[in-house]
């Protein structure tokens, strides 16, 4: 079996991925705040965790793997939408409303993630639907003393958990004097957080023993991981900017409520998205979500692919030339795939994937097999990846008959322009066998651009019994190069003989 290699963010130090239970390795990860589209950055979590998901149920089998991603539909921009609605006559409870608004911004999340090849977790559990396990923990927690009610709100007290901080690695001075925290009267300490807080009539609410009110964020996964993965399981990720607080207080919760229990035994953590070099930003104008891109004709495929060329615990920078590259590579990529043995998957390749997700090496990797024509390896490998090279190789963006020109225009083989044809080999050669076998080198490459491969291929093996090999090659712009390779001493009749 591969040892799979994780950086953990608790221990600061790679580890060998040993899970709990092997037939049962289960994995969290925080998910969106459903209020609007998710835009780039969102998108990184979405597909790190998705490679490593990928991986878990290759290595230990997809009835093995549980992946879990939650959606977080208690929000105030939520509720400001829902109140909109509510306001301008739509039907129904605000609670009601709040959960129309979501299912739409699920709905398009679900669907723009699925675009990027994205599979769907097992459990996808929204936090208004665990508002009673959620109750049920904060009244365990301020039974143990770990928890207090003041002002119709309920507090953890950070105080209680001598280990808060650990996964930060910041003392609770050193937080307490960096962080912005909410100073409240109804607070015994500046770092305590809320669990609960009290709802007025024009925001959601629920019953509680402390009045009507809402959860507070970070109690969700808590109660949500707990209710679907047990007390103790194997993976928790996120954004590196969840470190601190969410996740630390994730952990304090939950580590207070099961004492006797590991919580997460692996916390990995993503590193945030640029755009040419520069944070995401309204006010730059490089802020775009994952629709924007889709919806100017960058294929989702693209965008995933230039997030593997990245490590997923350093920067990456989204470019217009890495898009370029990545989408170049793909054609290149999904050409091949007509001419390859069944798939396959090397022990070398998932080594390289294993060793704490290194999907720029993967990628490294599968360039080298498709140097190297090793065609198999290369459509096994890159689905492990979440690339379909089968699929790519159907979609018009990826034709190796299609090619983008610098402004952008699509132009076709055959309509647009032609390919540009040559002969190879040795020896001088007459004009009239120089222009038949031109002529053979355009039929063979109009056979492939209309896929006749069978024909195609009949002619490709006639041309080699008469001593002439030929290759398709494409040009840096995209341009395909039907190649003559003269091996023998073919005569003018003999080729003329071939050509259907």
């Amino acid at each position: 079996m591969t040892d799979i290699k994780l950086y953990n963010t608790m221990a600061r130090e790679k580890q060998v991925f040993t899970p709990i239970d092997p037939d049962n390795v289960r994995m969290y990860v925080c998910g969106p705040t459903v209020y609007d589209r998710a835009h780039l950055g969102n998108a990184r979590p979405v597909v790190v965790f998705d490679v490593l998901y990928r991986l878990l149920r290759h290595v230990y089998g997809a009835d093995h793997v549980t992946y879990v991603r939650n959606f977080t539909d208690v929000d105030d921009k939520i509720n400001a939408t829902a109140l909109q609605r509510k306001e301008a006559g739509a039907e129904g409870t605000l609670e009601e409303l709040v959960h129309e608004r979501s299912d739409e911004t699920i709905g398009w999340y679900l669907q723009d993630m699925g675009a990027l090849g994205a599979l769907e977790p097992d459990e996808m559990p929204r936090a208004t639907e665990f508002i009673g396990p959620m109750i049920a923990m904060i009244e365990d927690l301020i039974a143990k003393g770990h928890a207090y009610e003041s002002e119709g709100h309920v507090l953890f007290a950070v105080e209680s958990y001598k280990n808060y901080g650990r996964l930060s690695g910041r003392s609770v001075d050193d937080m307490i004097a960096g962080a912005r925290v909410e100073v409240a009267p109804y607070k015994k300490n500046p770092m305590d957080f809320v669990l609960w807080k009290p709802s007025t009539d024009d925001l959601p609410g629920w019953d509680s023993p402390w009045g009507r009110g809402r959860p507070g964020w970070h109690i969700e996964c808590s109660a949500m991981s707990h209710d679907l993965l047990g007390a103790s399981f194997d993976i928790h990720g996120g954004g590196n900017d969840l470190q601190f607080p969410h996740h630390e207080n994730e952990i304090a919760q939950s580590k207070c409520a099961h004492p006797d229990a590991g919580f997460a035994n692996y916390w990995l953590h993503n590193e945030m998205l640029q755009v040419e070099g520069k944070k995401m930003s309204k006010s730059l104008g490089n802020f775009f979500t994952v629709h924007d891109l889709l919806e100017q004709g960058v294929p989702g495929e693209v965008i995933r692919f230039v997030f593997l060329g990245t490590h997923y615990r350093k920067p990456m920078d989204w470019t217009e030339k890495k898009r370029a590259e990545a989408l170049r590579k793909l054609r290149d990529w999904a050409s091949v795939v007509r001419e390859a043995e069944p798939p396959t998957i090397s022990p070398d390749f998932l080594d390289i994937l294993a060793d704490d997700l290194n999907t720029a090496g993967s990628i490294d990797y599968l360039d080298q097999q498709y140097r190297d024509e090793d065609y198999a390896e290369l459509i096994g490998c890159a689905k492990l990846l979440g690339i379909d090279l089968a699929e790519i190789s159907k979609a018009n963006w990826a034709s190796p008959f299609r090619f983008e020109t610098p402004d952008g225009t699509d132009w076709v083989e055959g309509k647009d322009f032609q390919p540009t044809t040559s002969m190879v080999g040795w020896g001088e050669h007459s004009s009239e066998f120089v222009d038949v076998t031109m002529k053979l080198v355009r039929t063979w490459m109009k056979l492939r651009r209309e896929e006749n491969w069978r024909a195609a291929d009949s002619l490709s093996k006639d041309a080699r019994e008469i001593g002439i090999q030929l290759r398709a090659a494409r040009s840096a712009n995209g341009i395909n190069q039907g190649i003559a390779s003269i091996d023998g001493d073919p005569t003018v009749d003999a080729v003329e003989r071939i050509i259907p």
